[in-house]
């Protein structure tokens, strides 16, 4: 009947609407060394040309000597829905024979994007949408020539896990046999699990059934093997999307050749609006608790400070120090 039908189940077509004509943030911060395929990875997931290659081109080359951070931003549209996508590469990780401290340069960013939203928060007077830079997915690629983590993959993975939502991936897996790819998705899994290193996605009290099944098959398929290619190669007289060997031809997009589409699902199909909340209730929540805890102990200090000032009465006073903005208490 009509007159008993309240309506409110048409929120979620509501939500869709101002989804639409708003669009959504998502950025991905790519971590590993050069010669791996970054650039090459996140241009065939997005089936676009978004980001070039910042490795060295020719031996003569300067190699760098610190890890850089290059973000470039695209607005994608795909049936309506609009995407600001930010693909933020790392040249220079991980170049050095020693790579000490490579990793600062990366965590610093991602500390400052959530330092810079939470400013933006904290305003008397904030936007009614905050830009949100803050870095929702970061692919950290493993080197296949590696025997396992390498101690500089154990170190950095376990601060990288700290702030962002970290998804191993192995580079360029068309360098390696079947049998020695399944060996080292073997192994590395050990390693994760030896060294305690939690990667996304988490187990969570609020996943149904389905959900579990659906990050239980994802779990087992990680670390990703995957290989990107922005070449069109005819194979059969069909076109595909892959890489030429003198073996053979590797298509991105058979699952028995890589683990790209099980990737490029999982990120963008399955797990994107996930990833972005995950961020912002997991990671930035975290930040977000030690910074407002920290302003409000160093309030409480300064107020003590005043207190005891007035009671000394006559004997001379020092000025407190001010309150530090947000973005600087941050180091």
């Amino acid at each position: 009947d009509s007159q008993d039908y309240v309506g409110f189940d048409t929120i979620t077509q509501q939500m869709e609407r101002k989804f639409l004509k708003r669009g959504f943030n998502f950025n991905v911060i790519l971590v590993g060394e050069s010669g791996m395929g970054k650039s090459t990875l996140v241009n065939s997931i997005f089936s676009s040309h978004l980001v070039d290659s910042q490795g060295r081109r020719t031996a003569q080359e300067v190699i760098r000597k610190t890890t850089e951070i290059s973000p470039v931003t695209q607005t994608l549209e795909e049936n309506g829905v609009r995407v600001r996508l930010t693909i933020i590469d790392t040249p220079g990780f991980g170049d050095q024979c020693n790579n000490e401290g490579c990793w600062v340069p990366v965590i610093k960013y991602i500390k400052d994007q959530h330092a810079a939203y939470l400013e933006r928060e904290l305003k008397p007077q904030r936007d009614r949408v905050i830009n949100d830079t803050r870095v929702h997915a970061c692919l950290y690629f493993l080197n296949p020539g590696s025997r396992g983590l390498r101690p500089l993959d154990v170190e950095v993975l376990k601060r990288l896990t700290e702030v962002t939502n970290v998804i191993p991936v192995i580079a360029k897996s068309d360098s390696m046999t079947v049998e020695e790819r399944t060996a080292f998705k073997r192994r590395i899994k050990e390693e994760l699990v030896f060294h305690r290193i939690a990667v996304y996605p988490y187990p969570s009290e609020e996943d149904c059934d389905e959900d579990r099944a659906l990050n239980s098959s994802i779990r087992d398929l990680v670390p990703f093997a995957v290989v990107g290619s922005e070449e069109i190669i005819e194979v059969n007289g069909t076109p595909v999307r892959g890489r030429r060997h003198g073996w053979g031809v590797i298509n991105i997009f058979d699952e028995t050749h890589s683990d790209f589409v099980h990737l490029r699902n999982f990120m963008l199909r399955t797990h994107l609006s996930d990833l972005i909340e995950v961020t912002s209730q997991r990671h930035y929540e975290q930040f977000r608790t030690s910074q407002l805890r920290q302003i409000k102990e160093l309030r409480a200090q300064q107020a003590a400070a005043a207190a005891s000032g007035g009671i000394m009465g006559s004997m001379p006073q020092q000025v407190p120090p001010q309150v530090p903005a947000v973005h600087q208490s941050m180091a």
